[in-house]
């Protein structure tokens, strides 16, 4: 697994860190592989990708929705999950709109509760399909609702992250694509491009880090899955690798041997470890076609100012040497 942030560095990152993910399917697969990857150093199995709402991951717990509550594919669906050891605590909501009565009380329980030291959140596939004609132009008003309120619901040295929609493919199928929207299909990979640069830009403006994942695996299409919008479990092992990376950056941390951040990452991997869902065989890779051109280096970052904050302890937690 040369090329990917180890489990030792991921551990050594997020100590004593409360991190909370907010997004739909996919990154309910960056939840878990930064839960797994926080006890190995191996990848995502098939199977984990594809579940969800079950009643524990890798020793995390269901906490709400899923299984139980209503499994369906509606705006309605819920899922809350968390991982906590000693040391590290990791939650996840699913969401189907950037901004919604739901959200309103997901940040009604960022301002009362426990406040988390790393966020990462997304939301646009569901945002543009299931959320009638003017979805577009609704999506950028809930943005500006959105990215207003987050930042006072958190402690002002809160690491925020708002990842780009990954590519789509032009023929896809999801739950989030019923029957009613199944027309929008063939057009929501351009127009996820749209919103992507909007979203992007709205976030800098407001003062929120950004990380384009569609940039970044526009060239990496053989590991995309069957089904036009979920990735495989190298993409997700990149995908955290990126993430951590991006963090390390920020809170002014050097994660030892990593990767650098310009690096490709998916070109020069390894295959998976077998039964992992990172297997492509060679017929999909030649049918896929894609030649490998490394990004070039982006310009130097200029000094960034935020450090870390001091650990909010819980009962979750130790202190460090308490062990």
């Amino acid at each position: 697994m040369k090329g990917f942030v180890k489990m030792r560095q991921a551990k050594r990152l997020l100590h004593n860190k409360f991190v909370l993910v907010l997004g739909g399917s996919v990154q309910r697969s960056m939840y878990k592989d930064l839960v797994r990857l926080l006890q190995t150093e191996n990848f995502l199995t098939l199977s984990q990708l594809k579940s969800k709402g079950e009643h524990s991951f890798e020793s995390d717990q269901l906490i709400e929705g899923g299984c139980l509550g209503l499994m369906s594919n509606g705006i309605d669906y819920r899922e809350v999950r968390q991982y906590h050891s000693d040391h590290h605590l990791l939650r996840f909501y699913f969401i189907t709109r950037v901004y919604s009565p739901y959200m309103q009380t997901i940040l009604e329980d960022l301002r009362q509760g426990l406040k988390p030291d790393l966020i990462i959140v997304s939301s646009c596939v569901w945002d543009m399909t299931r959320y009638g004609l003017n979805c577009l132009e609704n999506y950028k008003e809930n943005l500006h609702r959105f990215f207003g309120q987050i930042k006072t619901a958190v402690c002002h040295d809160c690491l925020i992250i708002w990842t780009l929609a990954m590519p789509l493919a032009k023929q896809i199928r999801g739950g989030f694509l019923v029957s009613e929207v199944s027309h929008l299909g063939p057009s929501l990979c351009t127009d996820i491009i749209e919103a992507n640069f909007y979203g992007g830009q709205l976030a800098d403006a407001y003062g929120l880090d950004t990380l384009d994942l569609h940039f970044h695996f526009r060239l990496s299409l053989q590991h995309r899955m069957p089904d036009g919008v979920h990735w495989d479990a190298l993409a997700h092992r990149a995908i955290s690798s990126l993430l951590l990376l991006h963090v390390a950056q920020a809170w002014g941390l050097v994660l030892g041997d990593a990767p650098c951040a310009s690096a490709p990452l998916l070109p020069s991997l390894p295959p998976p470890p077998a039964g992992s869902a990172g297997v492509v065989s060679k017929k999909k890779r030649r049918k896929a076609k894609v030649k490998w051109f490394p990004p070039p280096p982006p310009p130097p970052p200029p000094p960034r100012t935020r450090v870390p904050g001091p650990a909010h302890w819980c009962p979750r937690f130790r202190p460090p040497g308490n062990t």
